[in-house]
């Protein structure tokens, strides 16, 4: 989930989990994933009993403490895992621009279209055939990059479970339905384009936040389960517990669900999320097997709070700005540079499906500059959802230690400047010394019935 509009329509069926697991080899792929990680070097200094009861309950100096648990080297290889995330940020927005810049060149793009207006013999079917070439074409040119990303690259910082065949398996389904997707998006917003003509850019804001608020809702239950094997956790305290935090904040889960995350990656995670009566509580099998009680409980509460504090809703109005502000910069954007290219493109005006490179284009030069605009408004929900989180669960230090699990691959001590731009999550430092204030906070309240 990655550049430029269409990819953020797209991110949640092009950044799917993976291919769905035979059930007999999930405990193997459990057991690979247990190993990679401890092979991995990434080792937390311990902390037992004696350690959390000497932790000192002042937040400052606790927060320290858990900061001192991370040996230098594991900081050095977070470090160095994360900021490497931001040039590929620049490479995939550089490669992006220059496909846009090929297609638009000699002509090629209005050459395509003529193509698919031979064998489409039709608006719909000639803007369909253009798309699902331009975005095939795409993928297939972006390979070697999303190869190194997301294969060689996670193996080099032991975090990837998989094989090159499993993952180019799994890059080539996203990448078939990612693409299915788009072509489909795109004749929808180059058939509103030309029926809105001036107005185009309205209707295209909305029409992509529709189609937002359609893949969210049906994610969980159409595509997530395509990719990766869901079954219910075992019954035993732990369940309970987290049903008894589902009902008594209204989240409509009547079971929690565990997918088998380890047959691709060694990083824990979890979600609370869905629309529409969707939602469903599911956690990673790393999750489950790499952390405490505790820290599933904060990480779950956490996720909870998304869903009970209404962010993906919320979430979508503030991009509904974000995206309508989109469209009118790519509407004063592309009226120039069609006016431009027109001699050498072939390209007359924005209701010409070849002019969607342009388009793309201009997407990704926004979104790339809006980066700490949607970073803030993300940063400031996960913020709320971990104060939610210690409310709810009331694990202050099951929740700093899940932090500490985190740095595996999120710096954990960014500059100012740093996190404001590049971090959708607050800093590792950060969401630890607000638990460790919520600790101090707790520990100082008078107890109930006294003066």
């Amino acid at each position: 989930m990655k550049k430029g509009l269409m990819a953020a329509v797209l991110v949640m069926s092009a950044a799917l989990p993976a291919l769905a697991a035979e059930a007999g080899q999930a405990q193997g792929q459990a057991e690979k994933a247990d190993a990679i990680a401890k092979a991995s070097g990434f080792v937390l200094k311990p902390a037992d009993e004696r350690w959390v009861r000497a932790l000192p309950l002042d937040a400052n100096a606790a927060t320290q403490a858990f900061m001192d648990r991370i040996p230098a080297d594991v900081m050095r290889k977070s470090d160095a895992y994360y900021e490497g995330g931001y040039w590929l940020q620049l490479w995939h927005l550089l490669l992006g621009l220059a496909i846009a810049a090929v297609w638009m060149s000699g002509r090629r793009a209005a050459r395509v279209r003529d193509w698919a207006a031979r064998v489409g013999r039709g608006p719909i079917r000639r803007d369909f055939l253009f798309s699902a070439a331009y975005v095939g074409i795409g993928s297939l040119v972006s390979l070697p990059l999303s190869a190194y990303e997301d294969f060689f690259r996670e193996h080099a910082y032991g975090m990837s479970t998989q094989t090159a065949s499993a993952w180019l398996m799994e890059w080539l389904l996203a990448n078939v339905i990612s693409g299915l997707i788009a072509a489909v998006a795109l004749v929808v917003l180059y058939a509103l384009i030309r029926r809105a003509r001036q107005y185009w850019w309205a209707w295209g804001a909305a029409g992509t936040i529709a189609l937002l608020t359609v893949m969210i809702a049906i994610a969980p239950v159409v595509f997530e389960p395509m990719f990766n094997t869901y079954k219910p956790v075992e019954d035993g305290p732990l369940k309970q517990s987290l049903l008894t935090m589902a009902r008594a904040t209204g989240v409509p889960a009547s079971d929690v669900l565990v997918f088998d995350a380890s047959r691709q990656t060694t990083r824990i995670s979890a979600n609370v999320t869905g629309l529409f009566g969707t939602a469903a509580i599911r956690l990673n099998d790393n999750l489950l097997r790499r952390t405490s009680e505790a820290e599933v409980r904060a990480v779950t509460g956490h996720e909870m709070g998304h869903y009970v504090l209404n962010h993906i809703p919320k979430m979508l109005m503030m991009m509904t700005l974000v995206v309508l502000v989109a469209f009118l910069f790519a509407k004063w954007a592309l009226d120039g540079l069609i006016r431009r290219t027109a001699g050498t493109s072939g390209v007359q005006d924005v209701t010409d499906i070849a002019s969607m490179p342009l388009l793309m284009a201009v997407f990704s030069v926004f979104f790339a500059l809006s980066t700490p605009i949607t970073n803030t408004m993300i940063r400031a929900q996960e913020a709320e959802a971990d104060q939610f989180s210690l409310s709810l669960a009331q694990e202050p230090i099951g929740f700093a230690n899940a932090q500490l699990r985190l740095v595996e691959y999120r710096k954990a001590d960014p500059g100012a400047l740093e996190e404001f731009w590049f971090y959708s999550h607050p800093s590792t430092r950060s969401r630890i010394h607000a638990a460790m204030q919520w600790r101090e906070a707790m520990a100082s309240r008078p107890l109930p019935g006294t003066p």
